[in-house]
């Protein structure tokens, strides 16, 4: 059976409709074997527009549904998710290149953050506020906030518009969601899944969460809207850059997760075993292809030769192949940009004076896909490409010397995702964590960088957009907040002792 044949196959296990993914103008391929597998129908921006209209009038209905029944609905998602996982993992390798296990994981994250959310449609709760005048109660609440956009990214094609979809849903919010022309046919499937849940939940209002094929047109048009009252956007920082300011513009809200440059520090007290498997996953996992892919790692002179060794045994020795042929732990590379993207990198790392171990392409007999062995680049300081991300699997190391200088150099960069340090040390811990520690919106010690657990709120500062989602309090930015009081004396006290008294 070739991919293209299994892919048919798994969509109708799906329930996708054939005529979505035939006959279409946008083609799709695998990165596997780099072979079209679909030819995606996609929408116009009149087509959106008319997409967000109808999101609109399920807003309108669907804030009407108490909580914990708009829980019901995702938790009905939750159980299509547990039944279709194995084909919606397969799916996920298939059109994103990951090995197996993190396909399965990608689908198992959704299922978690089902799981969340419906605990959370009990918990939406406000503040009792003291107030400063008798017989009167203040209150805050929180109340559903309208349309929200989706733009998702290739890398994690079903998990980001989950933890976006299921949180707003339960707030009381219609989601229409434009994924990656790269992974559309995930999308398809995960529409088709919700449309099963739906089914099962009944009465739920026509367009309450849609998908969008197209490229940055539909975006743009998402974008713009002026009933779409919140976009989550993941992507790079460049694209950052173009949807920030554009909701700004008509004061809508954003969450943005953009580029992560992300480091590590790997301290004299460490845990070198521990540190060791860490780093391997944390910087060649997903063919380096996560936004919290570790990129820089600075190492204490005084472990430096022990350390750097043994990581250059695992590049050396990592499988690369494709995830869906072999046990490999690497995959491929989504597409040729993204080789040519590590090749430049390399090349100017080498300019700057780093010595590097790996980055060629593997031949595994798919002319049109790209393997690469992942590469680890000895730098002489950080400069150059270093400062930038790639999103490929090279991870840049640096020896250090000084703890409050390998801090700064670790917050040297524009980007502000996630960040770890290995030490037993416990105020080397501690200082990490503090305010003059790592600037990154995730902070780790003895853990790498990668692999987030759905309760935290994940998300960066700096160019990393600032945004958050998934756990913690992360349900409030889908939103809106009321500072309610309540006056059940039969006086009228002002605050702050203000007197108008009128005859």
């Amino acid at each position: 059976m070739t991919i293209a044949q299994e892919v048919k196959a798994l969509l109708s296990k799906l329930g996708v409709n054939e005529a979505a993914y035939t006959g279409g103008t946008m083609p799709s391929f695998s990165p596997v074997s780099g072979e079209k597998i679909a030819d995606i129908a996609v929408h116009s921006a009149d087509d959106t527009a008319k997409a967000i209209e109808k999101a609109a009038g399920a807003f309108r209905e669907w804030r009407l549904v108490p909580a914990p029944k708009r829980g019901e609905l995702v938790r009905l998602f939750g159980e299509e998710l547990r039944a279709l996982k194995s084909e919606l993992g397969r799916l996920v390798s298939i059109e994103a290149g990951k090995i197996p296990s993190e396909g399965l994981g990608e689908v198992q994250e959704m299922i978690d953050i089902c799981d969340f959310a419906v605990g959370l449609s009990r918990q939406l709760y406000g503040l009792t506020i003291a107030t400063e005048r008798p017989g009167h109660r203040m209150m805050e609440t929180w109340h559903p906030l309208g349309v929200v956009g989706v733009i998702s990214a290739f890398n994690f094609p079903v998990a980001v518009w989950s933890w976006n979809t299921a949180l707003a849903l339960v707030c009381g919010n219609a989601v229409v969601w434009k994924p990656s022309e790269k992974t559309p046919l995930t999308a398809l499937a995960c529409q088709a899944i919700f449309d099963r849940a739906a089914a099962r939940f009944g009465d739920v209002p026509a367009g309450l969460a849609q998908v969008l094929m197209g490229d940055r047109t539909v975006g743009e048009a998402l974008v713009d809207h002026p009933k779409v009252a919140l976009v989550s956007a993941t992507g790079s920082t460049r694209m950052g850059r173009e949807v920030g300011p554009r909701l700004a513009k008509r004061f809508a809200r954003s969450i943005l997760e953009l580029g992560g440059n992300n480091a590590g520090i790997v301290c004299p007290s460490a845990d070198l075993d521990m540190a060791l498997r860490a780093i391997a996953f944390g910087a060649m996992g997903t063919a380096g292809q996560r936004c919290t892919t570790l990129r820089r790692l600075f190492v204490h002179e005084s472990v430096y030769d022990t350390l750097v060794p043994r990581l250059k045994k695992a590049y050396e020795s990592v499988t690369v192949g494709s995830p869906l042929e072999t046990a490999a732990l690497v995959g491929p590379l989504i597409d040729k940009a993204a080789f040519d993207n590590m090749q430049n990198a390399l090349a100017a790392a080498r300019d700057h004076g780093g010595k590097v171990t790996g980055g060629a392409r593997v031949d595994t007999g798919h002319d049109k896909a790209y393997y690469v062995r992942p590469a680890l680049v000895e730098m002489p300081k950080q400069d150059g490409p270093v400062t930038e991300e790639t999103f490929a699997p090279i991870l840049y190391v640096m020896k250090y010397s000084n703890f409050d200088k390998a801090i700064a150099d670790h917050n040297a960069v524009g980007a502000g995702l996630s960040s770890s340090i290995f030490t037993l040390n416990l105020q080397e811990a501690e200082r990490f964590l503090s305010p003059d520690g790592s600037d990154c919106g995730i902070a780790n010690v003895n853990i790498g960088t990668s692999g987030a657990e759905i309760g935290g709120a994940f998300g960066g500062e700096k160019e990393t957009g600032g945004g958050r989602e998934s756990g913690s309090d992360a349900w409030k930015a889908y939103m809106r907040r009321a500072t309610n009081t309540v006056n059940y004396s039969s006086a009228l006290p002002l605050a702050q002792g203000v007197s108008f008294d009128i005859e």
